[in-house]
């Protein structure tokens, strides 16, 4: 009888064990699909971002080249081509993880403005998706 039960043991234990490597084998497989899943996603928001900038440079540049030199509407659009470079530079340099940072950053030292313009976005959206 104590021999049936060792035995018994023995295979519980054995079976077990494969359980926990099979588990743990599974684990580290998901673990790496997910970390290779984030470095692409990472990988093509820097190349989306990248593109934006490109896109954002190109429009400034067309505004220059079709605008009235001089005037109010040359003044408004040479602000705005302006505006448009510096923002290119500025996902060039940043990035997403940057403007992320940067975000965060702006909604700490401005809470509630961040709270209503949430609201605010929140309330357009649903307007939008809700309509009958």
């Amino acid at each position: 009888m104590a021999s049936t039960t060792q035995k018994t043991q023995d295979t519980l234990g054995k079976v077990a064990d494969k359980a926990r490597d099979a588990a743990s084998t599974a684990f580290d497989k998901g673990k790496e699909f997910a970390s290779t899943a984030a470095d692409k996603a990472r990988d093509t928001a820097e190349d989306l971002t990248t593109k934006a900038a490109t896109g954002m440079t190109s429009l400034a540049d067309t505004i220059r080249e079709h605008a009235p030199e001089g005037g109010f509407v040359g003044s408004a659009a040479e602000t705005v081509a302006d505006n448009l470079e510096r923002g290119s530079r500025y996902l060039e340099r940043e990035g997403l993880s940057g403007m992320a940072e940067d975000v965060a950053t702006l909604i700490k030292r401005n809470p509630i403005p961040a709270l209503f313009i949430g609201v605010g976005i929140g309330f357009l959206l649903a307007r939008t998706l809700c309509r009958d």
